[in-house]
């Protein structure tokens, strides 16, 4: 089955371990917090148990999405090369003494 990840949560750290779980089941990164890819319904339900332990219980929103295969025909993708998914690095802010 197709499978949509989406997620927000505010936690980078967290984040990144959100994303790299996506990425260790072999889906696809389609936007910076947005994965999809063909998950069996067993790894379906240990990627989602796998979120779950990541996210404990900080504030999140995490969504898994599956969708049969008709309907996954009948998407429309609109997508130009070149784009870049890879997320910017957190760069530290500095603060002023003043």
């Amino acid at each position: 089955m197709h499978c949509f990840v989406l997620y927000d949560i505010q936690d980078d750290k967290k984040r990144i371990k959100l994303a790299d779980a996506c990425l260790d089941y072999g889906l696809d990164r389609v936007q910076y917090s947005a994965f999809r890819g063909q998950l069996t319904a067993t790894l379906r339900n240990e990627l989602t148990a796998r979120l779950r332990r990541i996210v404990g219980k900080a504030p999140a929103n995490v969504q898994v999405i599956g969708i049969c295969d008709k309907d996954w025909q009948e998407r429309v993708e609109i997508a130009n090369p070149g784009l870049n998914l890879t997320p910017p690095t957190q760069q530290p802010t500095e603060l002023d003494d003043d």
